[in-house]
């Protein structure tokens, strides 16, 4: 049976300073990760796959590798909220967590739409981000009759209104939510597609890399070209 020890091993084998560095250059403190890729992440989770309480201690490590793994072989249905909350304020920094492995978990749990609420409104720029990117996981997964339209439809409108102030991946998430919603909700693709147009180009520090932020209005008109407006997903991961 694998332990939180034997997994850190093996991470720290398969580590390499060229995906170290990738980190650094997106702004994560590579001092906190052995580098592992991607490919190989996934296919030590297939042999993991479902050991909650592993998944648990691996995130508890602090180690971006650990935590990263966490994400893939944990089941958020089964995490309580204040699990959900308590992962959601320890990936400061670190936004391939904050912004993948957080609502991935929160998503698959019956309190995404309290937390991602509540994240959204906080003044911690890796909670808030971990917000908007759980709303737009909700919005992807969950049947448009289980939605609160004039909910979501008003949270468009703070994108409108709050994005040009909002911290630095708050811009990034809020677009990506505009996108979630205009490619996801159906009945409010063209109020979707207004807040596109209002927004127009996002500003965001991408870091050191050559990585873009997706025009929201071309990312909905291509998702509309190819027939895809309200097609669901099963999961967000």
């Amino acid at each position: 049976m694998p332990t939180v020890a034997s997994v850190i091993a093996d991470l720290k084998k398969k580590g390499s300073e060229k995906m170290r560095q990738t980190y650094a250059r997106h702004g994560m403190p590579a001092d906190r990760a052995f580098g592992v890729s991607m490919a190989e992440l996934k296919a030590i989770a297939k042999t993991i796959k479902g050991q909650q309480e592993l998944a648990c201690q691996l995130y508890e490590t602090g180690n971006i590798d650990a935590m990263y793994l966490a994400g893939l072989i944990a089941n958020g249905a089964r995490m309580s909220k204040k699990q959900l909350d308590d992962w959601a304020q320890r990936a400061a920094d670190i936004q391939m967590i904050s912004e993948y492995t957080v609502p991935w978990v929160a998503v698959e749990s019956r309190h995404a739409r309290d937390l991602a609420i509540k994240w959204m409104r906080s003044k911690k720029e890796h909670v808030a981000a971990s917000g908007w990117c759980t709303y737009s996981g909700f919005v992807s997964v969950t049947p448009d009759t289980s939605l609160d339209f004039e909910e979501v439809d008003k949270l468009l409108g703070t994108v409108v209104k709050e994005i040009d102030s909002a911290q630095n991946r708050v811009r990034y998430t809020m677009n990506g939510f505009v996108i979630a919603v205009g490619s996801y909700v159906k009945p409010l693709s063209n109020q979707a597609k207004a807040a596109a147009k209002k927004i127009g180009i996002v500003s965001v520090n991408m870091g050191d890399t050559a990585c873009k932020v997706p025009l929201a209005s071309e990312y909905i008109a291509k998702t509309e070209a190819a027939g895809r407006i309200g097609q669901k997903r099963k999961t967000i991961r």
